[in-house]
């Protein structure tokens, strides 16, 4: 039997990204057997291969979804204002939306190497469009004067980097909510690219 008793495609794929997300997360992609994901979801592994191909099509695929949602949801902010208000919505936004995806972040920044090549190349381009969101407000901000930054593609780097660096460490039970730390992270933004 390729399944368990009770279990259905609409309930099964998504558990199944769901459980090999978790796992990819807590132990490393490597250290991860379809066996130990089938044996999340409960289903036996053969069942895997009625979802995906191969392990790495699962990773590729949460990458994927986690790269789109991320340019798609963004795409849905204001995109009007000062490059100095468009730059304080993108801190806020990139802290907030990876804040509550703290695995589908950890899988995509420390799994990209064990990507296909292909693969990697469709990862990186998603990549790239977004930073590319970064470093347009850096660019409009140098031309306006607001900014004075001496490479724009260097300091979106930076800037992300100290952005996706909260969830790291921030947890909803600290001293700080997570406003409190935005703002502190748009001060710091502020003054890294202020003129």
């Amino acid at each position: 039997m390729a399944r368990t008793s009770g279990s259905h495609s609409e309930i099964t794929g998504p558990k199944i990204l769901q459980e090999a997300q978790a796992l990819f997360a807590r132990h490393g992609y490597a250290a991860v057997s379809m066996r130990q994901i089938a044996q999340a979801v409960g289903v036996q592994a053969g069942a895997l291969y009625n979802y995906t191909p191969d392990k790495q099509s699962l990773l590729f695929g949460l990458m994927q979804s986690h790269m789109q949602d991320l340019t798609a949801t963004w795409a849905t902010q204001p995109q009007t204002g000062s490059a100095m208000e468009r730059l304080k919505r993108f801190a806020e936004f990139h802290i907030s939306f990876h804040h509550a995806r703290r695995d589908a972040v950890f899988i995509a920044y420390m799994e990209l190497r064990n990507l296909t090549p292909e693969n990697f190349s469709t990862i990186e381009a998603l990549r790239r469009r977004y930073e590319d969101e970064l470093e347009r407000i850096l660019k409009d901000g140098v031309a306006s004067g607001a900014f004075g930054v001496a490479d724009t593609k260097i300091t979106a780097m930076a800037l992300i980097a100290m952005l996706t660096g909260v969830n790291t460490w921030f947890r909803e039970t600290g001293r700080l909510s997570l406003a409190e730390v935005q703002a502190i992270y748009w001060d710091m933004a502020r003054k890294a690219v202020a003129a």
